[in-house]
């Protein structure tokens, strides 16, 4: 008895990004879920057709901004009001328009900061190994072509049938993936 060897999923090559939007709906359209997209530049609508939920990404730069303002304006209030209070010239202790520009940068800081971390994170980065990597012609994913992966997990996958489909769409190629 012959066992077939497992992969990641498969994947079809097209030269257009307008060819692999196209196959992103047909493929929804046939059932399937579990699948990504690579291509040389962001292609508007293709994480709806994948059916993505939105980012949370604003949220944590929201988060991370506010962290970062009212950590510096507690940072100054502790310094001048309660670590080393120094009276100059009558001036309140707790003298907040002074407080405002470096409240400012801090927000700004915390929320930059919350941004790149929180995408390297959300986004599995770094990540030096995928299995599509191994891919016929994948490097030029990052130059002139698009590849849509149908992944091996996914509930619908079956390896004959699932190539048939692709091969349907009438791509440049089909490949299997190996894990």
């Amino acid at each position: 008895m012959k066992t077939e060897s497992a992969i990641f999923g498969l994947a079809a090559e097209f030269t257009t990004h307008v060819d692999l939007l196209k196959a992103v709906h047909a493929a929804r359209a046939q059932g399937y879920e579990r699948m990504d997209t690579y291509s040389p530049f962001p292609i508007e609508g293709m994480p709806s057709a994948l059916g993505r939920k939105p980012t949370v990404v604003p949220l944590v730069v929201l988060i991370g901004g506010i962290l970062g303002g009212t950590g510096g304006y507690f940072m100054e209030w502790y310094a001048n009001v309660v670590s080393y209070p120094i009276n100059i010239g009558g001036r309140p202790l707790h003298s907040w328009p002074f407080f405002i520009p470096i409240t400012f940068e801090l927000t700004v800081l915390g929320a930059a900061l919350a941004a790149f971390f929180g995408s390297l994170a959300m986004n599995k980065l770094p990540q030096p190994y995928h299995p599509i990597f191994h891919t016929p012609n994948f490097e030029r994913a990052s130059v002139d072509h698009f590849f849509l992966c149908v992944m091996a997990e996914d509930p619908k996958f079956d390896r004959s049938a699932t190539r048939l489909f692709l091969e349907s769409l009438q791509p440049l190629a089909v490949s299997e993936v190996p894990l």
